[in-house]
């Protein structure tokens, strides 16, 4: 024999899946902008070094040349992220190529903002960004990541293998 059935008791309505995409999707936006920071930090870090100093009126400081010595900051190479338009491009690029970096400006012809940068490093590509293109570490002289900076603030970066 069966038990006597029984009424429900009351209870609020369930609201299921509500609010839970809008949640993933701010904390989606707010990674993405925090790796772009961290992107113009790094670039800005980069780029900066000594060179700040003497623009802000401070000493520059003496380098003697002598065997052995280590090349002046200008000349030692410094990582710098970019971001290239096309991300298909950027998966066929290993850590040791050298490459031209292209800036495809909205008005005017293209132009080269770096020949022959040495590839340090393809990070994973960032799953939520679906065509924001794709990050690359190049090894360059500090001057050139200066222009590739303010090349990528402006216009669409490209990549050609040398």
């Amino acid at each position: 024999m069966c038990p006597p059935a029984r009424p429900v008791p009351p209870f609020p309505p369930l609201r299921v899946g509500r609010g839970g995409d809008r949640l993933r999707r701010a904390v989606r936006r707010r990674r993405r902008a925090a790796s772009a920071a961290l992107a113009v930090v790094a670039a800005a870090v980069a780029v900066g070094g000594t060179e700040a100093q003497a623009s802000r009126g401070a000493p520059r400081p003496e380098v003697r040349a002598s065997q052995g010595a280590a090349p002046p900051a200008a000349a030692r190479p410094v990582s710098a992220p970019v971001r290239i338009a096309d991300a298909a491009t950027v998966r066929l690029l290993r850590p040791g190529d050298r490459v031209d970096v292209v800036a495809a400006e909205r008005t005017g012809p293209p132009r080269v903002v770096a020949a022959g940068a040495l590839i340090a490093e393809v990070p994973e590509p960032d799953k939520g960004v679906a065509d924001g293109g794709a990050l690359v570490v190049l090894s360059v002289p500090r001057d050139t990541a200066r222009t590739l900076v303010g090349a990528g603030a402006t216009a669409r970066l490209a990549v050609t293998l040398c």
